[in-house]
């Protein structure tokens, strides 16, 4: 199919019987009648016609065989993809996905199911107008990798924290740089660990740096403040969607993502009532701002929506012998940030909850896959103080207490899973997170922890994509961690913007042949930061 804005008479035709087809049975209702006559008109070339695909298309949510394919456009319209193993679209498949309307701002996903493991494949998405039946948006081009098999090595990204701290997308400068650095490493897909999104924190249009020097920042209506209406959420995810770095490689790399405390409010959690120092928002129950970003989040990537549980986050992706990938969430089920001491478990000192817990040791203990991957929001031992205006002084925001003690809190639950692991002897678990805005690798280790009963694991964080950089963080000794990499200076000035280039990002490579694995960490230029080969426990 060519790349213009038509098809060929025999592709209309076959695309046209398509839409028939699969959208009444996607749609579950009658289409118009303009998309059952029987006979295609020519197609319609004023572009005040087409629907507008502004936001790119991006896949996600990848597994086994399937993946999801995300796109946007600007009006009620039919997403269509096609896709094929050549690049050039030879005997491509055409399927009608579902109707993008004002209820999901014109959102949609589709479900690509039986798909080829471990080759490139190559997919275009068009809209197509509902009330025009030959008005046909622009093609927007992807393609995606489905890792796995025992034959082919796998490699992913990782790293999260995007335009945050009023950093925005400066085009002078680049744009969103590190999306393009992590491109040219081809991962088969990319774990955003979270802060997609700073729905807390406006963007505005100059920044003066510490030279001197003015940042300029592309700015919208919804970055201008605080998130609070659903609208203003998805503005936050559409302005990330600006950059052309972020759409080129998304069109290539497969998402996986998790959500952390920006995409609500910073330091959230459930129940929460914002208290009066904190001026900026009309609309002070968390819960009700919790539940619009969250929409706003399922709306703007490619999720796949658990049917029994439409609001699960938590989720895991298995690509064979090699790996498989546990996302978790560390937000909707936690208890109030406190000091964080308590000496039992319940919901005072919940982070992942029980039925999470549950779902994370019966899913580690089934993996049949070599490497074990956890993506946590949040790491394990750098000590995150909740420094909101409107909380009480000395209450904590991630597992860590800063007590070096045995584990109370939320730490807890980390020594119950770690105990879990060792128990199962369940082999090759690494830690990946981002939150803390520098990037560190982290060996935790029995004989230096205080709670010994868990196997050497190691844990890396990324970030920031694109923010504010900050750290390092004070380390609570609980566990043991050694840490062996940090990526910024000691006596670094905390907010250093994406200029200064503390922007980080981790790669992990399995070898299939050896089943090694080997994560680095790198800055915003790609340059090699640190990196540590694994072997697998046998």
């Amino acid at each position: 199919m060519p790349a213009d804005s038509s098809f060929p008479p025999f592709r209309r035709v076959f695309l046209r019987n398509a839409v028939v087809g699969a959208g009444a049975l996607l749609t579950g209702g009658k289409l118009p009648a303009a998309l059952a006559q029987q006979q295609a008109p020519a197609v319609v070339t004023s572009e005040r016609l087409r629907p507008q695909v502004g936001s790119g298309a991006m896949s996600g949510d990848i597994t086994r065989d399937a993946a999801m394919l995300w796109s946007r456009t600007d009006r009620a319209a039919r997403m269509v993809v096609e896709y094929s193993a050549y690049e050039n679209f030879r005997g491509a498949q055409t399927v009608a996905g579902p109707v993008a309307l004002a209820r999901d701002d014109y959102t949609a996903r589709l479900d690509l199911r039986g798909l080829p493991v471990g080759q490139r494949l190559y997919y275009r998405v068009r809209f197509q107008d509902l009330t025009h039946a030959s008005a046909w948006s622009e093609p927007v081009n992807g393609s995606l990798i489905i890792p796995g098999g025992a034959e082919r090595d796998i490699s992913f990204a990782f790293s999260g924290d995007e335009a945050g701290q009023g950093w925005g997308i400066n085009e002078a400068w680049g744009g969103y740089r590190v999306y393009e650095t992590m491109r040219r490493f081809k991962p088969d897909f990319f774990i955003h660990s979270g802060d997609q999104i700073y729905a807390d924190g406006p963007i505005q249009a100059e920044v003066r740096l510490d030279d001197g020097s003015i940042w300029r920042n592309l700015t919208t209506p919804a970055k201008s403040k605080v998130a609070e209406t659903l609208d203003e959420y998805r503005g936050n995810f559409a302005y990330n969607l600006m950059d052309a770095n972020k759409k080129r490689f998304m069109a290539e790399v497969p998402f996986l993502v998790q959500w952390d405390d920006h995409e609500v409010r910073n330091n959230w959690y459930p129940g929460q009532v914002i208290g009066a120092a904190e001026q900026r928002y009309r609309e002070r129950e968390l819960n009700v701002l919790m539940r619009r970003a969250r929409q706003a989040m399922f709306e703007y990537n490619p999720f796949r929506i658990d049917g029994a549980d439409p609001e699960r986050i938590y989720r895991s992706f298995q690509y064979g012998p090699l790996l498989e990938v546990f996302m978790l969430d560390e937000r909707s089920y936690r208890g109030a940030n406190s000091p964080n001491r308590q000496t039992q478990q319940g919901k005072d000192a919940a982070f992942l909850g029980a039925a999470q817990m549950r779902w994370i040791k019966q899913a580690l203990l089934r993996s049949r896959s070599t490497w074990k991957v956890i993506a946590s929001d949040m790491p394990i031992s750098i000590v995150v103080p909740d420094l909101n205006q409107d909380v009480p002084q000395g209450t904590f925001e991630a597992w860590a207490n800063a007590d070096n003690g045995k584990p109370s809190g939320r730490e807890l639950e980390v020594a119950e899973l770690l105990r879990f692991i060792k128990r199962h002897d369940i082999k090759n678990v690494v830690w990946v997170t981002a939150d803390v805005h520098y990037a560190s690798a982290t060996y935790y280790m029995p004989e230096k922890a205080q709670f010994t009963d868990f196997k050497p694991f190691w844990e890396f964080v990324g970030g920031p994509l694109h923010a504010g950089t900050f750290g390092p963080g004070e380390i609570d000794r609980t566990f043991g961690p050694d840490v062996r990499y940090v990526g910024v200076p000691a006596d670094m000035k905390q907010n250093r913007s994406p200029a200064d280039l503390y922007q980080f990002f981790g790669i992990g490579k399995i070898d299939a042949k050896t089943r090694a694995m080997t994560v680095s960490l790198h800055n915003v230029e790609g340059s090699k930061l640190y990196s540590v080969e694994i072997a697998p426990e046998a």
